[in-house]
């Protein structure tokens, strides 16, 4: 889910911006008031880390940036990779929203990176770098005012973009073209944070990444990688898991057998080395802190396709039963799309890193922005992206909303950035006022987080159950009638 902010609020004040140097030479970055901070934020816009992928480079592996002489102007949000950019400005009008959305290029493989007024080279402070969502077809880094993040949590927050759509995921399934360019793309940006991230004051030794949606799978798909070992010491997958099969596909000739043409991840051997399911089972993965969850009402923007008549005939009656009562069905209905596409995959996901021996922790969120209630029915809940607005601390930045946000929210935005921060210094969200989060083990604790936050066990049991095991015992037992009457 791709979220929109306006462009980054900067301090106009007469005096020049910060100035950074790198292995690959000077940057003039601005600085960024945050609400309720006294000190600035340093801003690092449009920050290069491969060679633009054109020409020669157009569908081939990113290749490092090269260096430059002069000061670099580091002000300026980075033109997007290429997508529908009025399908963004529509989603943002919707929102309410006063977005601007950068041009599209296929230029666009740049950072931004956000760093508190005292960081400093050699300063050592935990990196938490974002890798957006958008179904692999959209999303940039300009949507992400890392300003809040950092000055509240004392990290240092870096934005990246990668390739998308055809330029990021076409594959010919071979040598020629093996896909998931979109993926080294992210590799590379890692690999730029390793190389360059102390002079920002950061800790190369101490890299969170995280992100939502596809942004997500990628942080769970980069987790399971061995091209990014050591890349980054603790993971946080945002409503998206590498066990989210719809946006992960085995072969790509699959890829032109769908008539929407979607692009996307594909098992190349090189990046992603088998299917998901098989990585699970053999548990060949580094054991990092890993965290991830899901919003309560995450069905609420997309419904999931069955191609097989008798399985929706299951999954209907199991999720709406014979019930006439419209919230019952109503809300059936968002369950189903919601544990198919993300509920079931994070637990699977969450199962797989816990029995790999990794600390895990398991959260589901159910907090929705003022101004997003008021431009929904009274029933949504928190849905798909809700918990974006306040990871990032959007009330403190100067994201250009329609209504004020409310105390609940500056709260909320204040108890998920120190939750994540947490987990960024220490791989443990836990520390001193907060409700202690239990690690998710065999009692398969998860912390519900709202404007109260409680220690529940076993999150979407029967659902789990029924979607891993019950639906797939009645679809054997239907093929096994099938063929032993084959007049019916």
């Amino acid at each position: 889910m791709q979220m929109l902010a306006n462009g980054t609020h900067f301090n106009r004040k007469e005096r020049k911006g910060p100035l950074v140097h790198t292995k690959l030479g000077a940057l003039r970055g601005q600085y960024v008031k945050v609400k309720g901070q006294e000190a600035d934020v340093q801003a690092y816009l449009g920050v290069p880390f491969a060679k633009p992928p054109v020409g020669q480079l157009r569908l081939a592996p990113p290749l490092p940036a090269e260096g430059w002489e002069a000061t670099r102007d580091a002000t300026k949000q980075p033109l997007i990779c290429i997508q529908s950019k009025a399908l963004f400005e529509a989603f943002s009008e919707m929102m309410g929203l006063d977005a601007e959305v950068p041009d599209i290029s296929e230029d666009c493989l740049y950072l931004n990176v956000y760093t508190p007024a005292n960081a400093a080279p050699g300063t050592n402070l935990p990196v938490m770098v974002w890798i957006h969502g958008g179904g692999f077809s959209g999303g940039y880094a300009a949507a992400y005012d890392g300003s809040g993040l950092a000055a509240y949590q004392n990290v240092v927050v870096v934005a990246i973009q990668y390739r998308l759509g055809l330029l990021g995921f076409l594959s010919s399934g071979d040598d020629t073209l093996p896909g998931n360019l979109g993926l080294l793309d992210q590799l590379e940006a890692l690999r730029w944070v390793q190389q360059n991230i102390r002079d920002f004051g950061g800790d190369p030794h101490l890299v969170t990444i995280f992100g939502e949606s596809a942004g997500g799978i990628s942080v769970s798909l980069l987790a399971i990688s061995p091209l990014a070992t050591g890349l980054f010491q603790h993971a946080i997958a945002e409503s998206g898991t590498a066990a989210m099969e719809m946006l992960i596909i085995g072969q790509p000739e699959v890829m032109l057998q769908d008539p929407t043409l979607r692009f996307a991840v594909t098992v190349d051997g090189h990046f992603l080395t088998d299917q998901v399911k098989n990585l699970f089972q053999n548990r060949e993965f580094p054991k990092i802190p890993f965290m991830t969850g899901v919003n309560d009402d995450e069905g609420g923007w997309l419904l999931p396709t069955a191609k097989d008549k008798p399985v929706q005939e299951m999954l209907v009656e199991k999720y709406l039963g014979t019930s006439e009562d419209r919230k019952e069905i109503r809300r059936g209905v968002t369950n189903l799309i919601g544990d198919a596409l993300f509920t079931i995959p994070a637990i699977v996901t969450a199962n797989a890193h816990r029995d790999a021996g990794a600390p895990v922790y398991l959260y589901q969120y159910h907090h929705s922005p003022q101004f997003l209630r008021e431009r929904r029915p009274g029933f949504v809940g928190a849905d798909h992206g809700d918990e974006i607005f306040t990871v990032f601390g959007f009330c403190f930045t100067h994201l250009q909303i329609q209504s004020k946000c409310s105390e609940d929210d500056l709260k909320m935005s204040k108890l998920m950035m120190t939750y994540w921060g947490n987990f960024a210094r220490t791989g443990s969200p836990n520390g001193p006022g907060l409700v202690a989060w239990p690690q998710y083990g065999p009692e398969e604790n998860y912390l519900s987080i709202g404007t109260e936050q409680e220690v529940l066990q076993h999150l979407a049991k029967d659902r789990f159950t029924f979607m891993t095991q019950t639906l797939y015992e009645k679809m054997d037992a239907a093929q096994n009638e099938k063929t032993e009457h084959p007049e019916l």
